[in-house]
């Protein structure tokens, strides 16, 4: 069965508006000829006369009333559809974005996120997942609206990203870890037991490579799969845990941080999602208030920074 033309929807509603094939067309841009040609489709495809001749005029048959209301919001919600997307109203906003990330994201820039989407769009509710394998999979059958993490390897043409910020390697180990006190050397550092972060439970990563050079290496004791279960570790125990320095700023409260004593390796933190969502006026929204609530100035590394520059 063919597949009727729903161009004749919109010729059917002005039809009935105008009661007169001359104005409709005349709307329609086409001539009388065209215009009855057009009115002839629409009976063939309803099966009934539609309009019929009432001294000069047109007269609706009883169908053609029957259908009148009906085809105009049809035709009213198809140009909806295809119309652009209106202002968004945060205020009547009623949704859930799941936000996938590694641990650590969520304490550090959770509570600012919340509070922020909270006061712009109070109906709408956050929902943070742990990240336990790199795949693209959750983004593109929609489980997941957005990603935080690094980059390792081109993403598929799907998957859209933008820079969120950068962070570097430090050290951490307890207050009363030997570490606390004295000139922090190369070989300091790598004579001490590690606990070494991989979800892939690899011994080495981006801290040995940096190491390598200087002709140390770390003593990894342990391989845990997360920041946080590193410096929990580090915390209650000798171990020293190596993390990104933004990600853990509330992981790791109450411990002591330092400067690596050689080159740190830094890391490219990224926003992900699915192209899909690239125009949707909400998801957009949200994209926004993460990247604004990431790239504030962090003042408690900035403190960090004043007190490691004095005690220099």
């Amino acid at each position: 069965m063919a597949r009727p033309d729903l161009n004749l929807l919109i010729t059917l509603d002005v039809l009935l508006e105008e009661g007169s094939v001359t104005r409709a067309g005349e709307r329609l841009a086409l001539s009388p000829s065209a215009m009855s040609r057009q009115l002839a489709r629409l009976r063939r495809a309803t099966g009934d006369p539609l309009l019929v001749r009432s001294g000069r005029g047109l007269t609706p048959t009883p169908r053609a009333v029957e259908l009148r209301d009906r085809v105009r919001d049809l035709v009213r919600e198809a140009e909806d559809v295809l119309r652009p997307a209106g202002t968004l109203d945060l205020a009547g906003l009623a949704r859930t974005f799941t936000v996938r990330s590694s641990d650590g994201f969520v304490e550090r820039f959770g509570p600012e996120l919340v509070a922020e989407v909270g006061r712009a769009a109070p109906g709408v509710r956050l929902r943070f997942v742990q990240k336990t394998k790199k795949d693209t999979g959750p983004l593109r059958d929609g489980s997941v609206d957005l990603e935080v993490g690094v980059i390792e390897r081109a993403l598929p043409p799907d998957i859209a990203s933008t820079f969120l910020f950068a962070d570097r390697f430090i050290g951490v180990v307890r207050s009363e870890h030997p570490l606390r006190t004295g000139m922090i050397t190369t070989a300091r550092y790598a004579s001490a037991r590690h606990v070494h972060v991989s979800r892939r439970g690899l011994d080495e990563g981006l801290v040995d490579e940096a190491l390598h050079p200087t002709g140390h290496r770390r003593e990894v004791v342990t391989v845990v799969d997360g920041f946080g279960a590193a410096l929990a570790l580090a915390r209650s125990s000798d171990l020293v845990a190596t993390v990104p320095e933004r990600h853990t700023t509330v992981l790791r409260r109450g411990m002591h941080s330092f400067a690596l004593p050689f080159r740190a390796p830094e890391v490219t933190v990224s926003l992900l999602w699915h192209v899909r969502f690239e125009a949707d006026a909400a998801h957009r929204w949200l994209r926004g208030r993460v990247l604004e609530v990431c790239r504030r100035p962090d003042r408690t590394a900035a403190e960090n920074a004043v007190r490691e520059e004095s005690s220099s």
